[in-house]
Parts: structure tokens; C-alpha cells; sequence
């Protein structure tokens, strides 16, 4: 392996990752990445996880990035991927950075489209996956209290 100097910010598919970080956690900040896919991959591409991000060679970088674009071709198992069964095309994907905003958007947009339960629930603004509603998810949270407000001009004991 070939010592280079130290880089801040290294790019890994199409984010910048900090390079003070060891690489298992730099990796998280890449959207669809997690510590246990982050681990995977490192494992895969056979680079040191406790090495910090910015001592990387460029060889490792670019073992790292075709190894997170071509997750579905490794060795992984089917549970690791977080688009199984696409309904489109009804194959197995892992979503990555923008791609995966843009295909959760179009998720809810079908829901609402078709008037399925969780795209009612996406449209009223309340919890899709069955928590309370009591308590928790109210409308501006915070501003003002919920207590009774007695009338203007009036003060305590005199009526």
C-alpha cells in the first residue's frame, strides 16, 4: 500500500466523507449506508476498517466506490439490501444517495395516488405505522400550552 498524504475529504459515490473518521464510520454518511453494510463492504473490498478515511490510497477508494455501486453482484445476502422486490421490475436493488429520496417520494406519491391506507395517512400528516396519536404528533407541539384560558380583562378572584 502506498503512503500519500493526508486528505480531509475523500469522495465516495458522489459524497464527500470526512477524512478524520475511521472509514466504517465514514461510510455511514452516505445515504442507504449503514454500520453493518459498511462493514460488509469494507470486509469485501479487503480494506482496513480502523483506518481513518483520509489515509486511504486511491486504489482503496475506488475499491470501496464499485464495490458499493455493484452491492447486488457481491456475496451479500438478499436481507442486506434495503429495495427488495422492486414493484416496478420485481428485482432485488440497493438504493444509494439520491436515487433512494427520489424513489421514496415516488413511493408515497403512488400510495396517495392509488388511496391505499398509508397514503391517506401520508396525506393527512398523522403516523403511517400505527403509533398513538394522543400524545404524540401534534400540530404545532410547543406553541402555547393545551390549558383552559379564562377571559380577557379578568383577573383571578374578581369576576
Amino acid at each position: 500500500m502506498t503512503q500519500r498524504e493526508f486528505q480531509y475529504i475523500i469522495r465516495v459515490v458522489n459524497t464527500d466523507l470526512d477524512g478524520n473518521k475511521k472509514i466504517l464510520y465514514a461510510l455511514r454518511k452516505i445515504k442507504g449506508v449503514n454500520t453493518m453494510l459498511a462493514n460488509a463492504v469494507c470486509n469485501i473490498a479487503k480494506v482496513n476498517k480502523n483506518m481513518k478515511a483520509g489515509n486511504l490510497s486511491e486504489k482503496d477508494v475506488e475499491k470501496l466506490d464499485s464495490t458499493l455501486k455493484q452491492i447486488t453482484k457481491t456475496e451479500l445476502p438478499e436481507w442486506f439490501l434495503n429495495r427488495r422486490k422492486d414493484p416496478e421490475t420485481g428485482e432485488n436493488k440497493h438504493l444509494l444517495g439520491p436515487d433512494m429520496k427520489f424513489t421514496i417520494e415516488n413511493d408515497i406519491k403512488m400510495m396517495k395516488k392509488t388511496k391505499s391506507y398509508k397514503g391517506l395517512r401520508h396525506q393527512w400528516g398523522v403516523p403511517v405505522r400505527g403509533q398513538r396519536t394522543k400524545s404524540n404528533f401534534r400540530k404545532n407541539k410547543g406553541k402555547g400550552s393545551l390549558g383552559v384560558k379564562r377571559k380577557a380583562g379578568v383577573k383571578a378572584g374578581k369576576v
